[in-house]
């Protein structure tokens, strides 16, 4: 198990696993958006955020049935549409 980790399969089974799909199949979760944001090459950051607003994320996410982060993702991208159609 400790070899499969840092494998190329992990990260694999990781990013189907965040679309909502694995090698076995099934339906990808999420809204259109969520699928759209998958496909897009990303870039990694890093964000401190306060702890209220990552466990309201974390909350909110749930609930839509997607992970907190792929959340987060979702929030920026509508912000920054929103954002630059003022512009």
């Amino acid at each position: 198990e400790a070899d499969w980790w840092p494998s190329r399969e992990c990260r694999e089974f990781v990013k189907q696993k965040a679309a909502g799909t694995t090698k076995k199949g099934g339906a990808p979760r999420g809204s259109r958006l969520v699928g759209q944001l998958n496909k897009v090459a990303s870039v990694q950051i890093a964000l401190r955020l306060p702890e209220p607003d990552v466990a309201k994320a974390r909350e909110l996410a749930a609930r839509k049935g997607i992970g907190y982060q792929t959340l987060l993702k979702m929030l920026v991208h509508e912000g920054l549409r929103r954002e630059s159609r003022r512009a």
